[in-house]
């Protein structure tokens, strides 16, 4: 963690070198980071859930056809009317199962990866930041895409009864193994532009505040 201290002429700096490196080196610290960031995001997942079948079922209304669309609101009603509202949560064990590998991973794997540009490069710009968020992003998605397919199609098809694994299998003998890493080129471009904006401005944010401000590390500073 980035703690201030004095430099040569006694002004208060920010150092992060020494942190960063002993973090590189702690196999305990690396689990802790992959532990929490995948608890975090799939925590969020399951909040979000019946948000992210609405988003599924609203980009998949009338596939190859014109028409008037459905909105938001008027979908959730068809939904919980039509098929319940545990219907709101189809898809959720997969999606759950995909949080936390990519959570870790993506999150666990940005300070890793902005070290090593540290040792490469001798920098840890905003550039180096947003360049970690890129690779570990596209890296974490690549992994999880399966689990991300098998999540649409349980959220496409109520009457799927084989629950993720059975899906998962289905999918593989059916339409073969690499059916299962359909749309990974968008989702890995996505998923690494979404990480560079956001642990790239966070970092930034953190080093500004902990600089500038009396902020010390800890809640508040994270919060803020």
């Amino acid at each position: 963690m980035p703690k201030r201290t004095k430099n040569a002429s006694g002004e208060m700096g920010v150092g992060v070198k020494n942190d960063e490196q002993s973090w590189w080196a702690s196999p305990s610290n690396v689990a802790s980071h992959f532990g929490t960031s995948g608890v975090a995001v799939a925590t969020a997942t399951g909040i979000t859930h019946p948000l992210d079948v609405l988003k599924v079922r609203l980009q998949m209304q009338l596939v190859g056809q014109r028409g008037p669309l459905t909105g938001m609101g008027q979908t959730f009603v068809q939904v919980v009317k039509k098929e319940g509202p545990r219907a709101l949560y189809l898809g959720l064990t997969p999606a759950l199962t995909r949080s936390v590998v990519y959570g870790g991973l993506r999150l666990g794997l940005y300070e890793p990866s902005k070290n090593l540009c540290e040792l490469a490069f001798e920098s840890t710009n905003i550039f180096m930041k947003i360049a970690s968020g890129v690779v570990s992003g596209a890296f974490a998605t690549l992994l999880t895409n399966p689990m991300e397919v098998v999540k649409v199609r349980l959220q496409m098809n109520r009457n799927v009864h084989t629950g993720a694994i059975g899906e998962l299998q289905k999918i593989a003998a059916k339409e073969g193994v690499t059916a299962l890493w359909k749309g990974v080129g968008p989702a890995m471009a996505r998923a690494g532009a979404l990480t560079a904006s956001q642990m790239a401005t966070y970092d930034e944010f953190k080093r500004v505040l902990l600089k500038w401000t009396p902020l010390e590390e800890g809640f508040y500073l994270h919060l803020a």
